[in-house]
C-alpha cells in the first residue's frame, strides 16, 4: 500500500514540477515561457455530504461485532457479543486541503492533499457483558472491554483546472477534474474473534486502527475573486471513491461471518467548501517589477 501511494505522489508531484521548468520543452521553442510560470498554495475547507451508500458502508463495518473465546480448565468457551449502545456515524464531516500547484496562463495543475478530523462514537462503558453456555446448558457471563469506535480518512487528487475568464481577471470561474487515492481508517468496539470462511482461521480485531485503500476521481467548480497574490474562492464537487476491501489482520473482513459479501464499498462525497490562495509572482512580474 505504501508503495503505491510513493509512486502516486512522486508522479504526480514530478508532473507539476514538469510543468514549471524547461525539463519537456525549451522557452526557445514556443511550447511555452517558463518565466509565466506562477507557483501558488491554497488552503481550504469545505462540508462533506456522504453519499447514503457511504454512510451505510461506514455503519457497517465500524460497528461489526464478533465474539470471545476464552480458554479454561474444561476446555475453550465461546462468549457471543452482548448489546453495545454506541451512537452511529452521521452522514456528513468536515474536509481539510492543502493544495501545491502551478499555474501557465489560464491553465493549472496542483495536488489535493486532504484529511478529515476523527469522528469518533464514544463507548457507552469501559466494558460490555458476554453470553456463553456450559454443558448443562446454564448461562455463563463475562465483561470484555470496549473502546470508542472511530474512523477518518486522507488521500491526494492530482487536479486539472482552467481559468474561463482570462488568466488575472477579477472574477472567475475554475472547473476542474483529477484523480487520486484515498484511505479510509476504522478503530473498532472491542477484541472481537472472527474466522475467515475462505480457509477457516480464527483471528482477533487489537486496539487499533484497520485500513483500506481506495482509487478516486474528483471534480470540482470554484467561483474566485482574485486581488493578485490572493484569491478568495467558493467550490462545489463531487469525489467519486471504491475502497478495496477492509483488511484485518491480513484477511479481508468481507470473508468472515459477521459481513458476508453485500458490502457496497462507496466513499462518495457531495462537497461546499471555501478556499483561501497564495498566487506567486511569476519570474517574467518579478522581472518587470525589478525595472520599476
Amino acid at each position: 500500500m505504501k508503495t503505491k501511494i510513493t509512486s502516486f505522489l512522486t508522479a504526480a508531484v514530478l508532473s507539476v514540477l514538469a510543468l514549471a521548468n524547461s525539463s519537456f520543452a525549451e522557452a526557445e521553442s514556443g511550447f511555452y515561457d517558463k518565466d509565466h510560470i506562477r507557483g501558488f498554495v491554497s488552503f481550504g475547507t469545505d462540508f462533506r455530504i456522504m453519499h447514503d451508500d457511504f454512510q451505510s458502508y461506514v455503519n457497517h463495518l465500524a460497528f461489526v461485532k464478533g465474539g470471545h473465546t476464552v480458554s479454561t480448565d474444561e476446555g475453550d468457551v465461546f462468549y457471543s457479543g452482548g448489546k453495545m449502545k454506541y451512537k452511529t456515524f452521521d452522514d456528513y464531516y468536515l474536509g481539510l486541503h492543502a493544495i501545491f500547484g502551478a499555474q501557465y496562463k489560464q491553465f493549472q495543475t496542483w495536488i489535493d492533499v486532504n484529511f478529515m478530523p476523527t469522528q469518533i462514537s464514544e463507548r457507552p462503558s469501559n466494558t460490555y457483558t458476554a453470553e456463553a453456555y456450559d454443558a448443562n446448558g446454564d448461562v455463563l457471563h463475562m465483561k470484555f472491554p470496549l473502546y470508542d469506535v472511530k474512523w477518518y480518512s486522507y488521500g491526494a487528487d492530482w487536479m486539472f483546472g482552467w481559468k474561463l475568464f482570462g488568466e488575472n481577471t477579477f472574477i472567475n470561474l475554475i472547473p476542474a477534474v483529477g484523480f487520486g487515492f484515498n484511505l479510509i481508517n476504522i478503530h473498532f468496539a472491542s477484541n472481537f474473534e472472527v474466522t475467515d470462511l475462505n480457509g477457516g482461521e480464527t483471528y482477533n480485531f487489537r486496539n487499533r486502527y484497520y485500513s483500506a485503500m481506495a482509487t478516486t476521481v474528483n471534480s470540482e467548480l470554484e467561483g474566485r475573486l482574485e486581488f493578485d497574490h490572493l484569491a478568495l474562492g467558493v467550490y462545489v464537487g463531487y469525489r467519486f471513491v471504491r475502497y478495496n476491501e477492509l483488511s484485518v489482520e491480513g484477511k479481508e473482513l468481507v470473508n468472515t461471518e459477521y459481513i458476508g459479501d453485500d458490502t457496497d464499498n462507496n466513499g462518495d462525497t457531495f462537497f461546499l467548501g471555501l478556499r483561501l490562495t497564495w498566487i506567486f509572482h511569476s519570474d517574467w512580474q518579478t522581472k518587470q517589477e525589478n525595472k520599476l
